[in-house]
């Protein structure tokens, strides 16, 4: 019998690392959970502390270690530090270890979206693609999570100014998991096809099927946002659907979350 693989996760604690901790173990993966603030040792995985702005705890976190999946991201902080330098540091370190597979997790429209955190996303993808070690990347639409905290932020106003016109493909995170854990072995295989929700809605289908799930009134209005992202937003740069892989629809999603 083979012995298990070993896993490096990072991002552990964040949306997407918390589906992929339980989803790895029981794939067979002999998980190594990093964070910056590492739990206590739990549910068959191993926590290490891992700050990729800085470098610290990197040599510790990889030992011994066969794929790494790297899932940490700074969305709302210094993506440049953690996404780029961190994800540079990380690929210096894998190759120095032999790791087998880096297993990176990106965003669908990171090369048509001319926002700074894309474009570190991007930046990030293209030294996977050139580092030594050998690497996957999976690109992904946005989570439904992305969505609802957007409305939640919104629902305490009496009117909803919102961007009515983008169109995203909202995935749920456990489905994106899934689809990373089946690449996160010891065969490399380069760019893969994304993975994105059931189905491209705009903003004001989103808010619309959100209201109405929550049993609300409040009037939607069209928030004008200039800009060259904004309107690859709405162009539909950020969705994938000839990749609308994902069963699980806005609507379903947002039943179980408010029943929860």
């Amino acid at each position: 019998m083979s012995d298990p693989v070993r896993t490096l996760l990072t991002g552990a604690t964040g949306t997407l690392g918390r589906a992929l901790r339980p989803r790895l173990v029981e794939a067979g993966h002999d998980v190594r959970a990093a964070s910056r603030s590492p739990r206590s040792a739990a549910d068959g995985v191993e926590w290490v502390e891992l700050d990729l702005a800085d470098g610290t705890g990197l040599p510790e976190a990889l030992e011994g270690v066969d794929v790494v999946v790297h899932a940490a991201s700074a969305p709302r902080g210094d993506s440049e530090a953690v996404d780029v330098r961190g994800t540079e540091r990380l690929l210096e370190a894998a190759a120095a270890e032999g790791v087998s597979n880096v297993c990176y997790v990106s965003i669908v429209g990171v090369d048509r979206i001319p926002l700074s955190y894309y474009e570190h996303k991007r930046e990030a993808e293209r030294l996977v693609e050139e580092r030594p070690v050998p690497s996957t990347i999976v690109r992904a639409t946005q989570f439904h999570s992305f969505a609802f905290e957007l409305l939640e932020t919104v629902s305490r106003l009496p009117i909803w100014p919102l961007p009515t016109a983008v169109r995203i493909q909202p995935v749920d995170v456990g489905e994106v998991a899934a689809a990373i854990c089946e690449r996160a072995t010891l065969e490399p295989a380069g760019r893969v096809p994304p993975v994105g929700g059931p189905e491209v809605r705009t903003v004001r289908e989103l808010a619309s099927a959100y209201r109405e799930a929550k049993g609300l009134g409040r009037p939607i209005v069209r928030l004008p946002v200039p800009g060259s992202a904004a309107a690859a937003f709405r162009n539909g740069e950020a969705t994938c659907p000839d990749r609308a892989v994902g069963t699980v629809s806005w609507e379903a999603w947002l039943s179980r979350r408010l029943d929860s």
